[in-house]
């Protein structure tokens, strides 16, 4: 079946859908292709038709969530003061937080390595274009883009991962201030 046929679009929107709801619910290394095949309500075959595995299909499944957190990183303004985390980082986190589940699944110890391959790589390349673009803190002259960009885009998924799981774990607002404090020194 063509990619851009419709079916192929329709059946792989189910197929990350049942992904994403079975990874809110299970461990990932819990969740077999058969278990996203019932819940699409395919056969497995066709699972299989799409992706080539379970972890392909559940980093997929979750560039919308990537997308997400890259564009409100790349959003910060570089200059907003010390005292005040801007407002894209506050909604960074803040959809982190009502997708706690999923994240603390896909960035924990059993959780899909090629996820947090991409999430730091879409960081990165994000962070690498708006820093070609002239926004880029000052003092880092010395440091190439790229490795400046894969330093911040790593602090940021190793927040996160440390942020979800926490118990108690503060505020959205909080965690977002102390990590653009971070960023800032």
């Amino acid at each position: 079946m063509h990619s851009e046929d419709p079916r192929a679009r329709r059946t792989r929107h189910r197929l990350r859908s049942a992904a994403l709801a079975l990874a809110a619910e299970h461990e990932p290394a819990d969740i077999t292709m058969a278990a996203v095949a019932r819940r699409a309500a395919v056969n497995r075959a066709t699972v299989y038709l799409h992706y080539p595995d379970l972890d392909a299909l559940v980093s997929d499944a979750m560039q919308d969530a990537v997308a997400e957190v890259a564009r409100a990183a790349a959003l910060c303004p570089l200059d907003a003061p010390s005292d005040r985390a801007p407002e894209p980082l506050v909604e960074l986190f803040d959809h982190v937080g009502r997708h706690d589940t999923l994240y603390a699944r896909m960035l924990g110890a059993q959780g899909s390595a090629r996820f947090v391959a991409g999430l730091r790589e879409r960081l990165a390349d994000a962070l690498v274009e708006r820093f070609r673009g002239g926004s880029r803190p000052m003092g880092f002259a010395e440091v190439p883009l790229d490795v400046h960009a894969a330093y911040l885009a790593g602090a940021l998924v190793g927040v996160i991962a440390h942020w979800v799981p926490a118990d108690p774990r503060p505020p959205a607002p909080e965690v977002a201030l102390t990590t653009w404090r971070l960023f800032r020194s």
